[in-house]
């Protein structure tokens, strides 16, 4: 019975000593920060490209051999123009063999037997040229691509689609053009969705104000969507809130007796960009929030003042 209570002191003493030796000294403001008014806006980023409104490849209504192509990719044509001349596989073979027979006779046969045109079915330009005089196609093979307008195409995930609103304007940048701002208009969402990594997501396009000199389709780009804003909201830095549970707290510096007080104070928030956030209620203007030197960087301090 001695012994257990010689050893109960002995646990005790320690104790009382790690307290001594481990107790905490007091904490150093490292920040200050009153709540300030500013305008908010949050916003996010999606990936795009440019892309045509209508893509069109232009095949052949049969097999055969083109003859002649009357356009260049970039080339701007309106709807009904002929774009193509093609032979059928009977009249390719037949010309062959007049042109065995000799010039009067392939240029007889030519007279005899047209080459059917190719017409161009809607207005735009050409994008993709493909195929090459002389060369043998299937009803399969695209010969040109043309579009209508570029565009840009993004896909959005379903969770922020509720932020989007067709005629709304956005910004755009393209990686093409890094240093440069485009702007554009939400035109269309679509109706159906796909999934993406295991991601439903909904295809948007948007029409560009002001295109670059040079607009290629297949060019990335970035949009920029404002999801929310508000104007002279109460905000602190996001450094300065503090979450408890369910609760977000921000540690107040108050002067009572002619010395600093701290008092930890739970405050409600509203939007955030990424670095202020909106406080609306808890603390007011007149209050300063800090923060306080963590251990380490106290620690570090004391080393570097006495080297």
């Amino acid at each position: 019975m001695k012994k257990f209570i010689i050893a109960l002191i002995i646990l005790i003493i320690a104790g009382v000593c790690a307290f001594f030796i481990f107790k905490p000294k007091g904490q150093t403001v490292d920040k200050e920060a009153q709540p300030a008014k500013r305008d908010l806006q949050v916003e996010f980023r999606e990936t795009g490209s440019v892309s045509p409104r209508n893509r069109l490849e232009i095949k052949p209504p049969f097999a055969g051999r083109i003859e002649e192509i009357f356009v260049e990719e970039g080339d701007m044509i309106k709807r009904g123009q002929i774009i193509v001349s093609m032979s059928s596989s009977e009249r390719a073979a037949m010309l062959d063999a007049a042109r065995a027979m000799g010039e009067e006779e392939y240029a007889r046969w030519q007279n005899i037997y047209k080459a059917t045109p190719i017409s161009a079915p809607m207005g735009g330009f050409i994008i993709l040229r493909q195929k090459e005089p002389g060369q043998t196609v299937t009803a399969a093979d695209a010969i040109l691509v043309m579009a209508d307008e570029l565009i840009i195409e993004s896909q959005v995930d379903e969770t922020d689609l509720r932020f989007i609103k067709i005629g709304e304007k956005l910004k755009m940048y393209l990686d093409a053009y890094p240093d440069e701002i485009f702007d554009g208009i939400i035109e269309h969402i679509s109706y159906e969705s796909t999934v993406v990594s295991n991601v439903t997501v909904y295809t948007i396009r948007i029409k560009p104000i002001k295109k670059p000199a040079v607009f290629r389709a297949g060019m990335t780009a970035t949009i920029t969507i404002t999801a929310q804003s508000k104007k002279d909201a109460l905000c602190l830095p996001n450094n300065f809130i503090f979450e408890r549970g369910n609760k977000k707290t921000v540690i107040v510096k108050a002067i009572k007796n002619g010395k600093a007080a701290f008092e930890t104070k739970t405050v409600v928030t509203g939007i955030t960009d990424g670095k202020f956030t909106e406080i609306i209620s808890g603390i007011n203007e007149t209050e300063t929030a800090v923060i306080f030197k963590t251990a380490a960087k106290q620690k570090a301090k004391s080393f570097m003042s006495r080297n």
